[in-house]
């Protein structure tokens, strides 16, 4: 089932699909009368529609009827270290899809890649285009807003609103620890995730936040940046889905 997402909630019963998704639909998929589509809003409300016409610019999708967020309990902010090479789109991809609500890519010192301000704005609108992709594929009620790189403690800044800050490290009663705080967590609350670079924290990022973060453990082994993302974020999804 192909899905689209708008601004708008319907008028008349009806949402007018037009541009680049009413491209997509008609000349691309082919989509045909009486084919259901999933439509939905910025408000994260979604609608199973009938396309009941089609015209040369446009697309009429009529609601049949209103159907269950996917969105998780919690809204999850991931605060990724910027990685080498494509990571970084895979981590997009992927939090995406298992409910992540915002990414925030970060610069710590580790970090190997190093973009100017001209690159920043590129890699940003291909990140964005990358979430609204695996939203669509995942049937996403939002997509997620994938920030413009913040230094580390602009992020930090940005994160301590949160209810909940959680930062993968050495911790030193293990899993434990891990356990421990996941099982604080409840419905509603709002959680950070700070994931570091492949050459790590540098210890002056992990005194910074100490005091706010609950510093907790993946495991014994050592994982990738983009392994951890995904592993903290399927804990947080198990947590969270209800």
């Amino acid at each position: 089932m192909q899905q689209i997402f708008v601004n708008e909630g319907p008028v008349d019963n009806n949402f007018i699909i037009t541009g680049e998704d009413m491209h997509h639909l008609v000349r691309v998929v082919r989509l045909k009368r009486g084919e259901i589509i999933r439509v939905s809003v910025a408000t994260g409300v979604n609608f199973l529609c009938e396309v009941s016409d089609i015209t040369d610019d446009s697309l009429i999708a009529t609601v049949k009827e209103e159907v269950p967020s996917t969105e998780l309990s919690n809204k999850i902010y991931l605060f990724q270290a910027l990685p080498k090479g494509d990571k970084m789109e895979t981590i997009i991809e992927k939090s995406v899809e298992l409910g992540v609500y915002e990414i925030i890519p970060v610069e710590m010192k580790n970090c190997i890649v190093k973009l100017d301000d001209k690159k920043k704005k590129s890699k940003l609108t291909r990140y964005q285009t990358i979430a609204a992709t695996a939203a669509k594929q995942s049937k996403r009620s939002i997509i997620p807003q994938v920030h413009d790189v913040m230094s580390y403690k602009a992020a930090f800044e940005y994160a301590k609103n949160l209810d909940i800050l959680l930062l993968p490290y050495e911790s030193k009663n293990g899993m434990k620890d891990t356990f421990d705080v996941l099982s604080t967590i409840k419905e509603g609350q709002s959680i950070g995730v700070f994931i570091g670079p492949e050459g790590g924290f540098d210890q002056s990022e992990i005194d910074l936040v100490k005091d706010s973060c609950n510093i907790i453990s993946l495991g014994r082994r050592i994982l990738r940046t983009e392994t951890a993302a995904i592993c903290t974020l399927s804990m947080l999804m198990l947590k969270c889905e209800v």
